[in-house]
């Protein structure tokens, strides 16, 4: 008995390493391939490139306002790169929108470690990027995708932005993680917690949620906590058939564009 108790402590011991020494492997999946030059080209996207503090340029995706207006500004996921959106964003640019893709250091043709406290100087230096020319914040909208709601929630503090929307968002990665490994005290150890919860009340702008009823990757009862936790005005939009992935199959664009069009938001 006393065998199997150490043997099993061992191997709980070491798993719980290997947790600890792998999770930003474990969090974080970038594609290193380059943009689609053919791809952004045909949808209207340039190329363009910015210095984040500390001197890293990194490349990012930029279609201007076809009528000079509101530019969204798009924090993508933990897996692929910004230009992996490119597709998915055609609505808003069909609308009249101008888009930024933006790049994190680690993705794509970006070089540089991918950590939350790094991600969020990449957000402040595609802000800038748009604030140079001449767009202010207040015709910015800001567009979290998963991982990327913890960016956009983190830039929003103490900020007037024209909206932020939040697609599959958390209260805080420790507490997802949490829920994915139960057995394992996890919550305590993630060092990049992206902790939305304690953030969001200091949101300057209206807030859209979407999620789906589906979503294993990010159940819902954390979109609805960050909900509960977010100041008013805001609205939550639950697509039943939808998982984490896919609910721009289910309507989300077009959901999106009209809660923009109500609040006088168009382009």
């Amino acid at each position: 008995m006393i065998t199997f108790v150490v043997i099993f402590a061992g191997a709980y011991a070491g798993m719980l390493l290997l947790l600890f020494l792998a999770q930003r492997s474990l969090l974080y999946h970038p594609s290193k391939s380059a943009f689609d030059a053919v791809e952004f080209s045909a949808l209207g996207f340039e190329l363009v490139e910015y210095e984040a503090p500390g001197g890293l340029r990194l490349q990012s995706l930029y279609r201007k306002s076809a009528m000079d207006g509101r530019a969204i500004l798009y924090f993508h996921g933990n897996a692929g790169h910004a230009g992996h959106r490119a597709q998915k964003v055609r609505p808003y640019l069909d609308a009249g929108y101008g888009v930024l893709l933006a790049g994190y250091r680690g993705y794509g043709p970006n070089p540089g470690k991918i950590t939350e406290k790094a991600l969020y100087v990449d957000a402040a230096a595609a802000l800038n990027y748009l604030k140079e020319r001449g767009i202010p914040e207040e015709k910015i909208i800001l567009y979290g995708e998963s991982l990327g709601t913890g960016v956009a929630v983190h830039l929003a503090k103490n900020r007037k932005f024209a909206a932020l929307v939040l697609e599959s968002s958390f209260s805080s990665i420790a507490k997802v993680a949490q829920s994915q490994f139960p057995i394992f005290p996890v919550k305590f150890l993630v060092r990049d917690r992206y902790e939305s919860d304690r953030k969001i009340a200091a949101a300057g702008a209206p807030l859209l949620f979407l999620h789906g009823l589906r979503d294993t990757t990010v159940p819902l009862r954390f979109g609805r906590a960050l909900f509960a936790a977010a100041p008013e005005p805001k609205e939550f939009i639950e697509f039943s058939d939808a998982g984490h992935n896919d609910l721009y199959d289910h309507g989300a664009p077009e959901r999106v564009i009209g809660y923009l069009q109500e609040r006088d938001l168009g382009p």
